[in-house]
């Protein structure tokens, strides 16, 4: 498992003082087109938190089969949707600042072609960045595990430390990373209640894994999440 975060915080305090320019999650493709708009999240379903929290397990194993559109929506939506007045969100986040950002790597979603997408929380909306399918790339990246190139859709959780480490310094680095957490666990109790399985993936090779989506500035990628049907 390589995770290069150590020798990542003490240049990442420093382009944050140094630049007051925020960086963005990816890049657009020149072919970029209109953003997607996403089905409005359900708020309420017939899985209590109870049986979730009861049935929540690690799934590397998916049937060959795609996931909706409306699914992808509902896990984006759990893990770093608004949920309240002022932007508020699913996750608890330190100082409401929320240095997470999502992008999805689909790959049998209806309704959704093949593709890098990034997810605007605000808008709950997907714009495309990349036109082709990542999956088997991303899978190289991360040691080879076969549950990523399976995976009808990986959701990404990337973070921005500079929105954090800027009022918390450096110890706004642990925040983040509990904030990964939080997100992570949401989308692992929603998968439940959906009958989706998926599991958290940090082993992989961060700058592997920039360079397959295209991740620009100061964006780190945390955890992958392949999931799909059990």
């Amino acid at each position: 498992m390589k995770l290069s975060r150590p020798s990542l915080y003490s240049s990442l305090l420093t382009v944050f003082f140094s630049s007051g320019a925020l960086p963005v999650a990816n890049s657009a493709s020149d072919n970029a087109q209109e953003p997607i708009k996403l089905p409005e999240p359900i708020y309420d379903s017939k899985t209590s938190v109870e049986k979730a929290l009861r049935d929540r397990r690690s799934i590397r194993q998916y049937r060959n089969l795609p996931i909706t559109l409306q699914d992808l929506s509902q896990l984006l939506w759990a893990a770093q949707g608004i949920s309240g007045t002022g932007g508020r969100r699913t996750s608890p986040s330190a100082g409401a600042l929320y240095p997470l950002e999502l992008c999805v790597v689909a790959g049998n979603v209806t309704g959704l072609s093949v593709g890098v997408y990034s997810y605007d929380p605000h808008k709950h909306e997907l714009s495309r960045v990349l036109d082709s399918d990542k999956r088997a790339e991303l899978s190289k990246a991360a040691l080879g595990q076969s549950s990523i190139n399976k995976a009808a859709a990986i959701l990404v959780i990337s973070a921005v430390y500079e929105r954090v480490t800027g009022k918390y310094r450096e110890r706004g680095i642990r925040y983040v990373h509990m904030e990964a957490g939080h997100a992570a666990e949401n989308v692992f109790l929603q998968a439940v209640s959906l009958d989706l399985g998926t599991v958290v993936i940090g082993a992989f090779h961060d700058e592997e894994v920039r360079t397959v989506l295209h991740l620009t500035g100061q964006v780190q990628p945390l955890y992958l999440m392949p999931m799909g049907k059990k």
